[in-house]
């Protein structure tokens, strides 16, 4: 076979089915081979050309000499033809139905519960080297990530703890107006925002900014195999890596609460005084009287609890991730409804503790 010209993809590259025809008509040919040495130019369509003829010649039992083709298109050949085609691997199709679904759902929840525990014991261990003094992470990096989940923060915690505020003065004034008992708006958005909505709507905040942000940066380190590299220097990444986020989260939460409680009362105060004739030292008398110690600290271990739940799950989530740009997608996804499911169900429980103890 003759190959001449310019057999480029621009170019009108010849049908296969014209050699099949000419080799249906003589049949006695049983060795086929190329003459390129008037070929001018030519790109992978010459490429998939040949490889069509290779196909045919299968079909027809003829031999095949590659000898006489460039060098650049022999080695492509060999290397698209090094590994036959898989073209029946005996599945069957996956069932799609929801009853698959929930088992599915099902199998992975129990896998899921060792590798979650196992990720627990090594996150507490690492806890127990840095009480000792020994554990392996950068000072720097703890600070650079205190930064980034406490005072960058801020804009954000402020702006949410002080329209939460303004939706409890408001729900609360309606009701207290029709007897006249306005002055207790200050009791509602003090004890409210301090024991439960400062730290609930702090820990949605941190879970959708800072949880899902470790949980990418993890899963990034996994696809670029940079914890594979920490591991073959012998440094654990649950110490280097994980220990940090969690620090950073395990303290700061609990003073962005803190912080949000004192925003959500101010914000209270501008609705009492400013639409139901509450004056300024009134509200802050009765803030006083209805809040005391006991209640900030309900609401700080709250936070603390939610800080905990949060590091724990983005960092699990960042370092159960696959090797692909989609599954570092799935496991920032995951970290935060993890988060916030974990949040949710552990402020439900402390309620009912702290509410049976008499706090």
């Amino acid at each position: 076979m003759v190959a001449a010209g310019d057999w480029r993809l621009k170019n009108n590259l010849p049908d296969i089915g014209g050699l099949r025809a000419y080799l249906s008509d003589h049949s006695g040919y049983q060795q086929l081979g190329f003459d390129t040495g008037q070929l001018a130019h030519w790109d992978t369509g010459f490429c998939t050309f040949l490889l069509s003829v290779i196909e045919l010649t299968k079909s027809t039992g003829i031999k095949v000499d590659l000898s006489g083709l460039p060098e650049g298109v022999f080695r492509l050949l060999t290397l698209a033809t090094a590994v036959p085609q898989v073209k029946d691997t005996g599945r069957q199709p996956q069932a799609t139905g929801n009853l698959h679904k929930i088992g599915q759902a099902t199998i992975d929840f129990a896998n899921g519960i060792p590798a979650a525990m196992h990720f627990l014991g090594e996150a507490a261990l690492a806890f127990i080297q840095f009480f000792k003094g020994k554990a392996q992470y950068k000072r720097a990096d703890l600070f650079l990530i205190i930064q980034e989940v406490g005072p960058n923060a801020l804009p954000i915690v402020t702006l949410i703890s002080f329209l939460v505020g303004l939706i409890l003065a408001y729900m609360g004034a309606v009701q207290l107006q029709q007897f006249g008992a306005q002055i207790f708006i200050a009791d509602l958005v003090g004890i409210g925002m301090v024991r439960e909505m400062a730290g609930l709507m702090t820990g949605i905040i941190m879970a959708g900014r800072s949880g899902a942000a470790f949980a990418a940066q993890l899963g990034t380190m996994q696809v670029n195999e940079e914890i594979d590299a920490l591991k073959t220097l012998g440094i654990s990444p649950i110490e280097y890596l994980v220990l940090p986020r969690m620090l950073a989260l395990i303290m700061m939460v609990p003073l962005l609460a803190l912080y949000g409680s004192i925003v959500g009362m101010i914000a209270g105060m501008v609705i009492a005084v400013s639409a139901f004739d509450v004056t300024v030292f009134e509200y802050y008398n009765q803030t006083l009287r209805a809040l005391d110690m006991q209640q900030f600290l309900v609401g700080l271990s709250k936070a603390t609890v939610y800080g905990v739940l949060i590091a724990y799950s983005g960092c699990l989530r960042g370092m159960q991730s696959g090797r692909s740009a989609s599954a570092v997608g799935e496991a920032t996804t995951s970290a935060v409804v993890t988060s916030i499911v974990l949040i949710v169900v552990a402020a439900s429980i402390l309620t009912i503790v702290f509410q049976a103890l008499g706090i």
